[in-house]
């Protein structure tokens, strides 16, 4: 068998390796893409590299139960994901309207999964099969493994380890449960009877066998009383930590679901055995006629680096997910997978990315948390760099040197977020340099994502001065390059905290700083951040204090014109909202004006009333797309 082959994904598939039966078949809602990017791959190249026969049922078709039986019963279990994203973003945009793209499917199509793809796969699955194990993982599963809020439908849902009706659930990075599950099934261990592993959730009648567990309000008391759903998030929260943490019950109904505390993280051996595993670093072939998966363009030729992230923005699903310790990948790994880059037929000379969740975290905050875990209620960055943490570039620093001097090599970006304050808390500013030098195109996307105190101390992040201090020190740097090079920043609107006052005071800094953002990010309440909690319960649970959400959508689409306050678009949308909040002042013809005083109805420019604009945005939108609809059509009919 040739140890590079894609995995099974049809019996002629496995006829040519010899198989008749496979041991897991993982069924996922993204196209079959065999790269370290993608969830299904890892999982599926772990297995193998643990003597598994792993066959893929890539975006079944969910009306019937031909598609989940065409790979045969498995002789172990079934492995569910919905794939890189949960199913519900993947679908929708933040005012919950149909994407128009999926970067996950061939060609970008839509439609090739269903909502809730991990329940209405495990749900096909017991139609074709019965009491065969299943286990769900992935970012939508461990996202939704406690009684949630889901925006979508605006209420909170059950756990979807009852919803699914599957037998176990990996939550976090599950390379090491995922085999861990596999070895005691192949023991002969019944999947009811597999409880014991970090980093998994499980159902059960009774608490009698469950020991040094903390129980949080349950799924009825969370669905009635937001108060319950802040008290039981906070302890959710607090918990997750792998050294500290502790088991954590959450009843529904007349059963019980048991939260194991999570997994240790990989270590650099582990890590980089993962990352060698022999991955085709391509979609499949059949794929290839459809055009290919879009989401490949962005990864193919990017490295990650580490994973795990301690800057813990409370929008931020990964403390939750991956955790706050960071692990990271060793230098002759990471070479040995750009040496495999270069030899690309497609390779132009370019590494898109080194980096992770932070691109400049490369090792764990401090000791401390490597011994005794994350701390509970202090943050490693916030409100201010902790005193014991390690602020150190040199090690990523030498990293970029040695990947720049690859052969065929022309420039390594670094594309992936990288934390600013964390770049200002270090002695000096050499890694800021070597970035600006040597790894930015014009332009370096950093995220302080607002300006106003309350704002930013919802949101984790550090104040107004430190992206003022790390701004100026990046234009210092430029000009002695020699380089003309600019910050964009991202910045979201809509967060709660964020008032019409908010945002004037970021239009205001926007004008100051002459910076017109070409996008905005409204916030998007996802499960599993500290975030979303806050915009169901009006409540911050780490302090039990109440938080304005802005949830009028007149008064969402105002804070987000004051941001591109200089689109003649937005104007009504500004206007209204600067009379709204009192601040009439900055409408004029001085310095600090935001916008001109309203012109007459009669004349040609006259925006209209803010109904109206927001009716013509959406009405520019579809025109838009339908000439990038024919733009493409023409394109198509070029090449044949």
């Amino acid at each position: 068998m040739k140890a590079n082959k894609y995995m099974p994904i049809s019996k002629d598939d496995m006829k040519d390796r010899g198989w008749n039966e496979l041991d897991f078949i993982i069924v996922t809602g993204d196209a079959y893409v065999d790269h370290p990017s993608f969830g299904a791959a890892i999982i599926s190249r772990v297995l193998e590299h643990e003597g598994y026969k792993v066959g893929i049922i890539a975006q079944p078709n969910w009306r019937n139960i031909d598609d989940f039986t065409k790979l045969g019963r498995p002789r172990l279990a079934f492995l569910v994901t919905s794939g890189n994203m949960d199913s519900m973003v993947n679908h929708y945009t933040v005012s919950k309207k149909l994407r128009e793209k999926d970067y996950y499917s061939p060609g970008g199509k839509m439609g090739l999964r269903p909502d809730r793809a991990t329940i209405v796969y495990c749900n096909m699955l017991r139609q074709a099969y019965k009491n065969i194990p299943i286990i769900i993982g992935g970012i939508e599963a461990s996202l939704r493994r406690f009684a949630h809020y889901d925006y979508w439908s605006n209420k909170v849902r059950k756990s979807i380890l009852i919803d699914s009706s599957a037998d176990l659930l990996v939550y976090g990075m599950g390379e090491k449960q995922i085999v861990d599950i596999a070895n005691n099934l192949n023991d002969g261990l019944e999947v009811q009877y597999i409880r014991h592993i970090p980093g998994t959730c499980y159902i059960v009648d009774t608490l009698e066998n469950v020991y040094d567990y903390v129980e949080v309000p349950s799924y009825k008391e969370v669905s009635e009383n937001k108060n319950k759903y802040a008290d039981a998030f906070k302890v959710q929260y607090e918990e997750q930590d792998p050294i500290r943490g502790r088991t954590i019950v959450q009843r529904h109904s007349d059963k019980y679901l048991v939260q194991n505390k999570p997994m240790m993280p990989l270590n650099r051996e582990e890590l980089d055995a993962i990352y060698s595993l022999p991955y085709q670093r391509n979609y499949h072939p059949i794929y290839k006629e459809f055009g290919g998966i879009p989401a490949i363009e962005e990864v193919k030729f990017s490295i990650i680096s580490s994973r795990g992230c301690f800057g813990n923005c409370s929008f931020c699903a990964l403390s939750f997910h991956q955790g706050r310790i960071v692990q990271s990948r060793s230098h002759n790994s990471i070479l040995n997978e750009a040496i495999t880059i270069t030899k690309d037929e497609d390779f132009k000379g370019y590494i898109h990315d080194v980096g992770g969740p932070t691109a400049n975290f490369r090792d764990a905050a401090c000791e401390k948390q490597l011994k005794k875990g994350a701390c509970r209620e202090r943050q490693c960055l916030f409100p201010n760099p902790c005193k014991k943490m390690n602020v150190d570039h040199k090690e990523y620093i030498s990293l970029l040197r040695k990947l720049r001097n690859i052969p065929n090599v022309k420039k390594v970006f670094i594309r992936s977020g990288i934390r600013y304050d964390y770049v200002v808390a270090d002695k000096n500013y050499e890694f800021l340099e070597e970035l600006s030098k040597h790894h930015v195109s014009g332009q370096l996307k950093v995220a302080p994502e607002h300006v106003s105190s309350e704002v930013l101390a919802l949101m984790g992040k550090p104040g107004r001065e430190v992206f003022d201090r790390f701004t100026q020190k990046f234009y210092q740097i430029n000009e002695k390059l020699g380089k003309k090079q600019y910050i964009i920043p991202y910045l979201m609107s809509s967060h709660p905290g964020s008032t019409l006052e908010s945002a004037i005071e970021l239009a205001e800094y926007l004008r100051d700083i002459r910076y017109q953002p070409e996008q905005v990010q409204d916030f998007y309440p996802t499960p599993g951040t500290l975030s979303t909690t806050m915009f169901y319960t009006n409540l911050d649970p780490r302090t039990m204090k109440k938080v304005y959400v802005p949830r009028d959508k007149t008064e969402k689409a105002m804070q987000r014109a004051l941001l591109q306050y200089r689109n003649p678009k937005n104007y009504d949308l500004v206007y209204a909202a600067l009379v709204k909040a009192n601040r009439e002042d900055l409408i004029g013809f001085g310095p600090k004006c935001l916008i001109k005083p309203r012109r007459s109805k009669n004349d040609k420019n006259y925006q209209g009333n803010v109904e109206h604009q927001i009716k013509m945005r959406k009405t520019d939108k579809k025109k838009n797309n339908t000439r990038e609809k024919s733009k493409k059509t023409r394109m198509k009919s070029k090449k044949k």
